[in-house]
């Protein structure tokens, strides 16, 4: 989904700094942070109390509008403004949560206390962070697996809310999801060399689910 008139106009109002566009901005994507934020957390199953949720929150706007909105000026509007925030959010989100988590850790040590075993990884990760090489996969990918990497990469939701939305079965996901991961590994990993498929191949994509 490309940039709406809108949010260039939004975009453009922040960064000349016009009166009122903050605060506009905040209006308009606090509630998407916050999804983010809660998502991020619960794939980590990380428990959250309102008050560390605001924190975040305030931690990851105050990095958008860091170094007169370098997070902003650095988009190319390839996407959505929408799906790029997306992006943004998480990664802030999971090096905030990785820190406390560190800080709680050296915290138990200093106090004598047995450190807890690290918690087991998400079985499908959520760093899918080239939003550019993400919509280029999504073209190349049949439809029902294209919508399930759009819900889940680019708009946050649980495998139970594709699950409902799609009508597919919960646990015809997560393969899914690992097969598109692997075919966007690879085409970043041509990209960064320089090599392309042998000639006649097709880049690799995930099956259309079987599931019911």
């Amino acid at each position: 989904m490309a940039l709406t008139p809108d949010d260039r106009m939004l975009l453009h109002r922040c960064l000349n700094h016009q009166p009122g566009a903050w605060n506009d901005f905040v209006d308009r994507y606090l509630g998407l942070i916050y999804h983010v934020i809660h998502h991020t957390a619960h794939l980590r199953s990380v428990v959250l109390r309102p008050e560390d949720v605001e924190d975040l929150a305030a931690e990851i706007l105050l990095e958008i509008i860091a170094r007169d909105y370098q997070v902003l000026r650095q988009f190319q509007g390839k996407s959505s403004l929408a799906t790029y925030l997306t992006v943004i959010a998480r990664r802030i989100c999971v090096h905030k949560l990785a820190r406390r988590a560190a800080e709680v850790q050296t915290q138990s040590l200093s106090d004598g206390q047995k450190v807890p075993e690290p918690e087991a990884k998400p079985k499908v990760e959520t760093d899918l962070d080239t939003i550019e090489e993400v919509q280029k996969l999504l073209a190349r990918l049949p439809r029902r697996a294209r919508q399930i990497v759009r819900l889940y990469y680019l708009e946050g939701r649980s495998y139970e809310e594709i699950s409902t939305e799609l009508n597919i079965p919960v646990n015809s996901i997560g393969p899914i999801l690992s097969r598109a991961k692997e075919a966007l590994r690879q085409r970043v990993q041509r990209k960064a060399t320089g090599t392309k498929p042998p000639i006649g191949t097709k880049p690799s994509a995930p099956r259309r689910s079987t599931g019911t």
